[in-house]
């Protein structure tokens, strides 16, 4: 008789818990303490600054608005002119505009004309709206209510001089532009943008354009990763598809780490005999981590080759796109400069019954909507396949459930965490 040696049964992205993976808490944690911030800095003029990350606190040379104005269109006057009521009936002495100011003081019993912007005349501190005047000549009427000091925007109130107004590692945005326009700033001092290089691996795959043959399939994820990676503002270098050989495998990561900051793969990370980036990763870098309880996802790689750091995504593409959001997105966030915080989360009403079993986190797609009540409702969209490129598509958040979830009822309360515009 012959005897054979049992089959020895490794962990797969079929379980729900393995003993090897990293949550993805864990995992998060390890890749942003191996980043470390570029340290290049550029000026540029502000318009070219949205989108890159601040190098330098910016702080006010000036107030705010400049001086005390009004804040609406009507009459300035000295609040203590106001009867017990709010009312009074003044003598008007001269108007006040945006950019033309009044020219002198206002006595007690007198009133100014002013519209919205303009400088507080000396001598008013109040400013009646004219709809709640009326005017008999120059003798102008007020309305019982009114306030002292009611109507009126202090000299640095939004902003005063000396205060920072946007911390270092702070992105650019579109509201920061005119905040600092409103300074006076013409340039700001920011972090080189990140150098990364991308390529798909892969015999079956095919650019567009090409024909397809029997078994081959056209490859989305570099369009996918090309999107996310533009809106992050990195310097993107497409690589292309790379064949399924270690060889040509070997010479594109060589050739990608010696340019740029971050080298990104797509597929070749699993257990499959063609799969021979961690082989390669042992001869020419450093792997820090395989496996992570999720789903999907769970075969992922990150480490170093050279200078540049390595990240392995899987083949499939919600996979790509659900971990470059969990991991790459904060980490080229970090590499940028930029001040990372956790991916923001907010609780919603599940309109359908979730199955799972506890072990590893799970990131459904969703389609986030708000109730007539108010009340965040959230669903999935359809099929939550891994290579289902649809259900992405369609969503506009993850559906996040946790390690230690077990599922979740019809109405239960779970964590959502939209896009924020990335995907």
């Amino acid at each position: 008789m012959s005897s054979t040696s049992p089959v020895s049964r490794q962990p797969s992205c079929a379980d729900d818990r393995d003993p090897d993976a990293l949550s993805v808490t864990e995992a998060r944690a390890r890749i942003l303490g191996a980043i470390s911030p570029v340290t290049l800095t550029e000026r540029l003029a502000i318009r070219q600054c949205l989108d890159r990350v601040l190098a330098e606190p910016v702080t006010s040379a000036i107030n705010v608005p400049g001086n005390t104005n009004s804040a609406m269109d009507g009459y300035a006057i000295n609040g203590a002119d106001l009867a017990v009521d709010g009312s009074a009936t003044l003598h008007l002495a001269g108007q006040a505009f945006a950019g033309h100011p009044f020219a002198g003081n206002v006595d007690r019993g007198q009133c100014i004309r002013i519209m919205t912007g303009a400088p507080m005349p000396p001598g008013t501190d109040t400013v009646v709206m004219q709809e709640h005047s009326a005017a008999d000549g120059n003798r102008i009427s007020f309305t019982p209510g009114q306030r002292s000091g009611q109507n009126v925007r202090q000299a640095g109130e939004d902003v005063a001089r000396g205060q920072v107004v946007l911390d270092a590692g702070r992105r650019v945005t579109a509201a920061d532009l005119g905040l600092l326009a409103s300074l006076g700033n013409a340039e700001l001092a920011v972090y080189r943008r990140p150098r990364v290089a991308f390529f798909s691996t892969g015999d079956e795959l095919r650019s567009i354009g090409q024909p397809l043959a029997e078994g081959e399939i056209y490859d989305s994820n570099r369009y996918s990763l090309y999107g996310m990676l533009t809106r992050l503002g990195v310097e993107i270098r497409d690589l292309g598809v790379v064949p399924d050989d270690p060889t040509a495998l070997e010479a594109a990561l060589s050739q990608a780490a010696a340019d740029c900051d971050v080298v990104i793969t797509t597929g070749g990370v699993s257990v499959g005999e063609a799969d021979f980036i961690k082989g390669l990763l042992d001869r020419i870098g450093e792997m820090q981590l395989w496996k992570i309880a999720m789903k999907p996802g769970r075969p992922l790689t990150f480490g170093r080759i050279g200078n540049a750091a390595y990240f392995g995504l899987p083949g499939n593409p919600v996979a790509v796109m659900v971990t470059f959001y969990q991991f790459v997105q904060p980490a080229l966030r970090r590499l940028a400069g930029e001040t990372v915080t956790e991916p923001l989360v907010v609780n919603a009403v599940c309109d359908e019954a979730l199955r799972k079993r506890p072990g590893r986190s799970e990131y459904l797609r969703g389609q986030l909507s708000v109730a007539p009540d108010g009340q965040l409702h959230v669903s999935r969209t359809g099929s939550q396949g891994s290579g289902i490129l649809t259900s992405m598509s369609r969503a506009n958040c993850f559906i996040v459930l946790p390690d230690e979830c077990g599922g979740v009822a019809v109405g239960g309360a779970v964590q959502v965490q939209p896009f924020a515009g990335l995907i």
